[in-house]
């Protein structure tokens, strides 16, 4: 069953720096990780799905809006779904975890913003499960 939840971290920060932390971010599922990092805060990245990989979300610098829609139907889906919508930013230590079952819209909202991308399926097996849409197929919000 698709499902999105958010794991909370938090931060530490004294005269050496600051340091953020996810105790509760479980990563033995994962299995790679790679950073997106836009040339700019007009271009939106969508509409890419999975029906079972796994994928985490965390904003490392700068701020994202992350779109969300459920796919009701990967080979045909209906032209009227609606997305959830999610703030990532560096300056509030969180990971967006979303199962399989969405497709995912981004966007930069800041210059030299990078998010890091984690994913519980390896390279071969992520093609595999790729569902490409076009960006104007659903309303992106943000």
């Amino acid at each position: 069953m698709p499902s999105l939840k958010l794991i909370q971290g938090s931060s530490f920060k004294d005269e050496r720096g600051q340091l953020n932390f996810f105790n509760s971010f479980e990563m033995n599922e994962i299995v790679r990780f790679y950073e997106i990092a836009p040339n700019d805060t007009e271009t939106v990245r969508a509409w890419q799905g999975h029906k079972h990989e796994k994928k985490w979300f965390y904003c490392n610098s700068g701020a994202f809006v992350v779109n969300l829609i459920k796919i009701d139907n990967f080979e045909k889906p209906s032209d009227d779904l609606k997305g959830e919508m999610y703030h990532l930013s560096s300056d509030n230590p969180v990971v967006l975890e979303v199962s399989g079952g969405y497709a995912s819209g981004i966007k930069a909202l800041m210059k030299d913003s990078r998010l890091l991308v984690f994913s519980n399926f390896g390279l071969e097996q992520s093609k595999a499960d790729d569902y490409r849409f076009a960006p104007n197929t659903w309303e992106f919000l943000g």
